[in-house]
């Protein structure tokens, strides 16, 4: 069953229209023209060293909307939030990118990657090796690919295309069938998405249940519904270190403020 099947209208939208933007890009600034980018050639921060160089470790997330949730945050300046982070201790940096549905960039990853030193997530919908390219070009050091988005074969090609890259790839799961398929395809840094995409719901019982079945070696990383300390401390006891967090950051009045107070909440508990 494809993704556009068994999933909400607003994410086979998404992927529909994922298509086209990817065809305008290329048609604009053609996959040679990326790579005599200056910012392809730089040297690459590990996401798999930064996440597991401390504990907990929070990816913190630049994100002005989102299709379920609206406006986030008004205005928006990713450069600022960025730096918050970075001073509160976030572990890494996850931009959206998708310009339609979240109102990100790539000029927002490429202005963030420059402000901070540590490792820089492309969080966006990746269906085409193009968009690794641009990733690459624009300073990310990883990127986001979703298990339900795609076919087995073609995940498995966009796996390797991003290792082939030097990009690391954060690879989302949902449920246990999804984890499997990220697993068969040497997925090392996995994310287990909590938001049910029928019903939008968070259910930390998820990253909990998925927890049990990951192999020693593999990363995993908590995403959605992480809403303070408490919920790190939660989950820190079924061995996840590792956390995606970007509305509860968005909504709060100083996002980096929100990160450190998070942070101060898992390990005093």
């Amino acid at each position: 069953m494809s993704f556009a099947e068994q999933t909400p209208d607003i994410l086979t939208q998404i992927l529909r229209d994922e298509a086209e933007v990817v065809a305008s890009a290329r048609a604009a600034r053609p996959v040679d023209e990326l790579r005599r980018d200056p910012e392809y050639a730089a040297d690459r921060r590990s996401l798999r060293h930064a996440l597991t160089s401390r504990r907990p470790a929070v990816i913190a997330e630049c994100k002005r909307r989102s299709p379920s949730k609206g406006v986030l945050r008004e205005p928006y300046d990713p450069v600022a939030i960025a730096r918050g982070y970075a001073a509160a201790g976030a572990a890494a940096i996850s931009v959206l990118t998708n310009a339609r549905f979240f109102g990100g960039s790539l000029e927002d990853l490429r202005a963030v990657r420059a402000t901070v030193p540590i490792p820089v997530l492309r969080k966006d919908f990746v269906i085409d090796e193009y968009q690794l390219d641009e990733a690459r070009a624009a300073g990310a050091d990883a990127v986001l690919l979703i298990v339900a988005a795609l076919p087995e074969a073609r995940l498995d090609q966009l796996h390797q295309g991003a290792l082939e890259r030097g990009l690391e790839v954060l690879t989302e799961v949902h449920d246990e069938a999804e984890l499997d398929v990220a697993l068969g395809i040497g997925a090392q840094i996995v994310g287990v998405n909590n938001r049910n995409l029928r019903t939008f719901v968070t259910d930390l019982a998820v990253s909990e249940r998925i927890a049990g079945r990951v192999p020693k070696g593999t990363v995993l990383v908590a995403e959605s519904g992480l809403r303070d300390g408490a919920d790190l401390a939660r989950l820190q006891r079924s061995d996840i270190h590792a956390f995606l967090v970007g509305e509860a950051f968005m909504k709060a009045p100083v996002p980096g403020d929100a990160l450190a107070a998070m942070l101060a909440g898992a390990v005093a508990r």
